[in-house]
């Protein structure tokens, strides 16, 4: 939050996993010819880029990849980027290293899937690049173990075809700063767009998996997690919030109104909470300068005045309970009919959140009314937050954690997904979006279910890209043909 997948372009999405240290690889001191505040800089502009999340599989070798990227065209492995010349980038020039995380060509001149968010990194500095390389041959531990090779189905495995997406896609022109602008919003659309790349996870993809023109930060499905809108539109962004609670959730991962969590709670866990408060505010003076997108928005991006301050997707529901429907029975007489969903949530989720949805005094379990995952107009995060659970650990608020409720071995109990199907849509009846007759806006099926526990939505690209080849290949077929008939005809 690492598309985190093609990937994070694809869908990137990186897996709820047990958070890193950040700095596993302490910076080393510098050589001779390096002066340790270069080292420095590396280590912190390779936190600020998040690396750790996508290249280090929970309990493994600081940056030695492996790490299990599902996306919408399959599986895709993380890259060893230790300076091991073996399994690694050790054999890597500057140069080498730079038109990899600029242009996604390895050394070897194969290009990368944009997994690594190299349509990001292409903004970075000259002098960033030089910290960065220093930092990964220097600060970085080199590990002998080659990652796993990324088989993705034919034609998404003939890598070539990355040529033709740079050229219609990748904008590599370097981010110059805005005379018109102050000194910390420069500063904070260099770390949004190139380091932390925040447009990869939320902005929209396109049929081809590229960023849309025109809807930056609008919101986009990454994996089985969305990443939602962080424009400042108030209904469907984050216009609501004050420049201290985007600076808090930055830092922390935590608001009354939102919990981060999938790989947003790793990027919190992994690089905001270390990156400075002047960086995060900044970040934050960024974002909140973003043309509005969304419901309250006119054409210029700018929000109407009209528009209502209390309709946004943190505004919905309020502490509700229908235990009354069920008390009395047993637990397989209270899953009969419409009490099922409340029934689940009381043996499952009522003793953290509390019988009405109130969540603890401190906001540990925090509450589900005014919350921006059930206010939302797309259930896949209620659902993933179900099924894959939270573990985001943060110095300022510790290690928050809520089991899972999927097929993992550390589950707090294993749901069906009629039985999620039936939770979701009792607490979207009580804490989300409803009609002026009370009922749900949303409405969740087992069949949605399925697909977030699969990895989120898949892509028809694949099987649009084999017909495509496969009526080119007949088309040229047919040409060649033609032109032998011809020739034999002559003579």
């Amino acid at each position: 939050m690492s598309i985190r997948t093609l990937t994070r372009v694809l869908a990137a999405t990186a897996c709820l996993a047990a958070p890193l240290p950040l700095f596993a690889s302490a910076p080393a001191p510098g050589d001779a010819g390096t002066p340790d505040s270069t080292l420095a800089r590396g280590a912190y502009l390779a936190t600020a880029s998040d690396c750790t999340a996508c290249h280090t599989v929970p309990g493994g070798q600081p940056m030695a990849g492996g790490l299990k990227i599902e996306s919408p065209v399959g599986e895709i492995f993380s890259t060893n980027i230790t300076p091991s010349t073996s399994a690694g980038i050790g054999d890597y020039s500057e140069a080498e290293f730079s038109e990899a995380l600029r242009h996604g060509i390895r050394a070897d001149g194969a290009n990368l899937y944009p997994a690594m968010p190299y349509t990001a990194y292409t903004h970075l500095s000259d002098a960033d690049i030089h910290a960065l390389y220093v930092y990964f041959m220097q600060g970085v531990e080199p590990v002998d173990e080659p990652a796993p090779e990324t088989q993705l189905p034919f034609p998404m495995n003939l890598r070539f075809a990355m040529k033709a997406w740079n050229l219609l896609f990748l904008d590599d022109t370097q981010i110059e700063d805005d005379p018109r602008r102050s000194a910390e919003w420069n500063r904070g659309r260099y770390l949004a767009e190139g380091p932390a790349h925040c447009g990869t996870c939320h902005t929209p993809r396109g049929f081809l998996m590229q960023e849309k023109d025109g809807e930056a930060m609008a919101g986009a499905q990454v994996g089985p997690w969305y990443a939602p809108n962080i424009t400042p539109d108030l209904a469907d962004g984050i216009g609501s919030w004050s420049h201290y609670e985007l600076f808090t959730y930055l830092k922390t991962g935590k608001l009354d109104q939102a919990q981060a969590a999938g790989s947003m709670a790793e990027a919190i866990s992994h690089s905001f909470q270390h990156l400075s408060d002047a960086d995060l505010r900044a970040i934050a003076i960024y974002i909140e300068s973003l043309p509005a997108i969304g419901s309250t928005a006119n054409a210029d991006g700018k929000v109407e005045a009209s528009a209502a301050h209390d309709q946004n997707r943190f505004s919905h529901g309020e502490a509700s309970e229908a235990l009354a429907s069920f008390r009395g029975d047993g637990y397989a007489e209270g899953l009969k009919g419409d009490s099922r969903g409340a029934q689940i949530y009381s043996a499952n989720c009522a003793s953290c959140h509390q019988p009405d949805g109130s969540g603890t005094a401190d906001g540990y379990y925090p509450r589900l009314y005014e919350n921006g995952v059930l206010g939302d107009d797309n259930a896949s995060n209620l659902l993933a937050t179900i099924l894959y659970g939270v573990d985001r650990e943060t110095e300022a608020g510790g290690h928050v954690f809520m089991p899972p409720f999927g097929e993992q071995s550390n589950a707090f109990n294993s749901l069906e997904n009629d039985e999620i199907a039936a939770l979701a849509n009792y607490l979207l009846g009580h804490f989300g979006e409803t009609d002026e007759a009370g009922k749900a806006v949303l409405e969740v099926t087992p069949e949605d279910v399925q697909v977030i526990r699969d990895g989120g939505p898949g892509s028809p690209l694949v099987m649009l890209a084999r017909i495509g080849m496969g009526v080119g290949a007949l088309v040229v077929v047919l040409l060649v043909g033609y032109w032998l008939i011809r020739r034999r005809r002559r003579f």
